[in-house]
């Protein structure tokens, strides 16, 4: 009996792994809402205190202290990122499901 590598690994791809739907666990499903609530607000309060922040080291810096108005320009650009990545959190995580 001769075994051809190539057909039992051809089989073994066809086969492919369980892939069940995702569920949430029973009672869950009301505190991971408020968790996630609770960090959007998060983000969207610490946004808008980052950027007026930024805007104020952005005014004083504007003399004499270049360095100061340097780092609110840059910080503000790390925050909107950081802002541009938490509004598309979602669509990023539902891209790898299946």
């Amino acid at each position: 009996m001769k075994i051809d590598l190539h057909s039992l690994s051809t089989a073994w791809l066809v086969v492919a792994p369980p892939n069940p739907d995702a569920t949430v666990p029973p009672g869950l499903g009301d505190f991971a809402d408020q968790i996630l609530g609770w960090l959007k607000w998060g983000v969207l309060f610490s946004g808008v205190l980052g950027i007026l922040v930024c805007a104020v080291m952005i005014i004083i810096g504007r003399r004499n202290r270049s360095a100061t108005a340097y780092e609110g320009l840059v910080g503000s650009a790390w925050i909107l990122g950081g802002l541009a990545l938490a509004s598309v959190a979602a669509v990023i995580v539902g891209a790898f499901q299946v």
